[in-house]
């Protein structure tokens, strides 16, 4: 099984938040996961204008990383999201990241995959991160195996007190992949999600036929 995590700390190599989600990773990894680390900021990854484009074909007018990040996160079996607290929400770069998520939400392109989020913050807003993300990732039609957050303040060291804590999750993020889990909340969430998004499916079908046919194929679509 392969984990995937993709954090949004500008500090990239110097991150805490990179740090603790790489202490999931190493978890994963004691499991038995092949594990990769993706920093946002090393990629371009244009901002959302709303144009509707990706509607037509799938096909964002922007040429940037975007479509081969998606692509690996499909090709997972897991995702992790991970980000620092800025001004009580996700960073800048992972905004960006997730507003360029919504074709994949809108064709649930990654349904059937678990994950779970980390975040780091100074001293609050961490788990609500944490829950944003783990929200972010229910509309993706992934189900969460719950997350992790730490309130530093200003002491860098202070997530290495969460290590055994993190590993822990990649532990159970793995587990879930081999052994399957299940949230009937979360499950609840993403069918309602997948209800309102089975209207973009049906009335785009002349020009996106595969994803119509996939989606009637899997009984999302009567």
């Amino acid at each position: 099984m392969k984990i995937l995590a993709i954090h949004g700390s500008p500090r990239t190599l110097r991150s805490i938040t990179r740090q603790l989600a790489q202490f999931v990773l190493e978890g994963a990894a004691e499991a038995g996961a092949e594990t990769e680390m993706i920093d946002l900021c090393d990629l371009k990854i244009t901002p959302c204008t709303a144009c509707e484009g990706c509607s037509f074909n799938g096909i964002c007018v922007f040429e940037d990383d975007m479509p081969a990040l998606v692509e690996r996160m499909k090709e997972a079996d897991g995702v992790v999201f991970a980000s620092p607290v800025y001004i009580d929400n996700v960073s800048g770069q992972m905004k960006i990241f997730f507003d360029r998520l919504a074709d994949a939400i809108h064709y649930q392109l990654l349904a059937g995959k678990f994950g779970c989020s980390v975040a780091s913050t100074h001293t609050s807003g961490g788990d609500a991160v944490v829950a944003y993300q783990n929200h972010v990732l229910n509309y993706l039609a992934v189900v969460s195996v719950g997350g992790i957050s730490v309130a530093t303040g200003g002491d860098s060291y202070a997530v290495d007190a969460r290590e055994a804590d993190a590993r822990a999750l990649g532990k159970r993020l793995c587990a879930a992949i081999a052994d399957g889990f299940s949230d009937p909340k979360q499950e609840a969430e993403i069918a309602d999600n997948r209800e309102f998004f089975r209207d973009i499916v049906v009335e785009n079908k002349d020009m996106r036929t595969e994803e119509y046919e996939r989606w009637a194929q899997l009984g999302w679509i009567p």
